[in-house]
């Protein structure tokens, strides 16, 4: 259903009234530290790996052996890891 402008943009300041309004504790605080610092090692090993496959596949590994190594197919290391097609 659409909405108005006018509609869109009181529905954007009521979530942020509400969210300027809440409170959080310090637990909440650690927990979100925690959370970015796992995506960011998330982030880094996927580099490395991407990095890893890039390596393997420049001195002739096959995908079969690379998908073994990921635990999964050799196709399914191929299409997450190969060169997108042109």
């Amino acid at each position: 259903m659409p909405r108005t402008l006018a509609e869109i943009l009181e529905h954007a300041d009521s979530l942020a009234a509400r969210f300027e309004t809440q409170e959080f504790e310090m637990r909440d605080a650690v927990h979100l530290r925690n959370l970015i610092a796992a995506v960011e090692n998330r982030a880094s090993a996927e580099a490395s790996i991407d990095a890893a496959v890039r390596a393997a596949r420049e001195d002739g590994i096959p995908w079969g052996l690379i998908g073994s190594v990921l635990g999964t197919s050799g196709e399914a290391a191929r299409q997450r890891y190969g060169k997108p097609a042109a």
